[in-house]
């Protein structure tokens, strides 16, 4: 059985992949992240603390645990925050991917990494894994820059590139779209929603079940992993409204325009998947799929 280390693993994704691993036993599990573990069981996996910016903790932490692969999902992805914050980005989604890199490199250990749809700048999606990148954002250029080191580099890896990953997870510190939307909703708020940018919304089950097929398939190279349905945010948010029976008058249409967000976002991206079907065997849920699993969970 393949010992995997998972960075990030307070995460949406990295909890994803605890409880994939604890409910189907494929993989050894050993997960990290910054502070203590905040997933609620702690039985049947492995946890260490780890901080990506200390390449100290992180060449000690790999070396005790001696693992296959490294799924990296830790990174700095809120858009207008890297776009204000270069220096912390560049640290947090370049310098970092360095440090695991050179200890990969050193054990022979195979790396996943997780790049964005931001590397494209969205004139022309949805995109193929061999379409060139163009980033429109500090977020989407730290994304190709680490994207760059790791191509460079003599590790086996595979990049997984991912679209608007939705969710819930135990204790999380960050919402996402869907749960922003159904809960603004609920409470009866105006939200304004852009109706002139489109997506492929990816289910966090079916991005971890990617990585660990990548893994267990030796994937080498670049994958496209998003749900199989393209939509604009505002359509994503009335499908929302819709399977809860919310009210629609509450969502205010605009353009992207209007928003003054401090970085610009790619118009339109989206996946072709045909490469992570076919290699990988990834067979991701519709989004109407992933909203009645949501509310499954919700309900606990």
């Amino acid at each position: 059985m393949k010992r995997i280390l998972v960075t990030g693993s307070n995460g949406l994704l990295g909890q994803k992949i605890t409880e994939k691993v604890l409910g189907e036993g494929r993989v050894s599990l050993i997960a990290t992240a910054k502070g203590e573990n905040r997933y609620p069981v702690k039985e049947g996996y492995s946890y260490a603390e780890m901080d990506i910016l200390h390449p100290e903790q992180v060449k000690a932490v790999i070396e005790k645990y001696r693992p296959d692969a490294v799924i990296h999902t830790a990174a700095m992805t809120n858009v207008d925050i890297c776009e204000e914050s270069k220096v912390l980005c560049h640290r947090l989604n370049v310098e970092a991917v360095a440090t695991l890199l050179s200890v990969c490199e050193e054990k022979n250990i195979q790396l996943v990494h997780l790049s964005t749809d931001f590397v494209f700048d969205g004139a022309d999606g949805p995109y193929k894994e061999e379409d060139a990148v163009n980033p429109v954002s500090y977020y989407g250029q730290s994304k190709v820059m680490a994207e760059d080191l790791i191509k460079k580099s003599k590790v086996n890896y595979a990049i997984l590139r991912t679209i608007l990953v939705y969710g819930i997870s135990h204790d999380m510190s960050r919402s996402n779209i869907v749960l922003w939307a159904k809960g603004a909703l609920e409470k009866a708020s105006p939200i304004n929603v852009v109706n002139d940018q489109w997506r492929m919304p990816t289910l966090a089950e079916d991005l971890a079940e990617a990585c660990l097929l990548a893994v267990e398939r030796e994937a080498r190279g670049i994958y496209h992993i998003s749900g199989k349905d393209y939509m604009s945010i505002a359509d994503l948010v009335r499908k929302v409204a819709d399977y809860w029976k919310l009210n629609h008058s509450f969502i205010n249409e605009i353009s992207s325009a209007s928003l003054n967000q401090t970085a610009k976002r790619p118009i339109k991206t989206g996946f072709v998947l045909d490469k992570a079907i076919k290699d990988l065997g990834y067979n991701p849920h519709s989004f109407e799929e992933g909203l009645v699993i949501l509310e499954q969970q919700m309900k606990g």
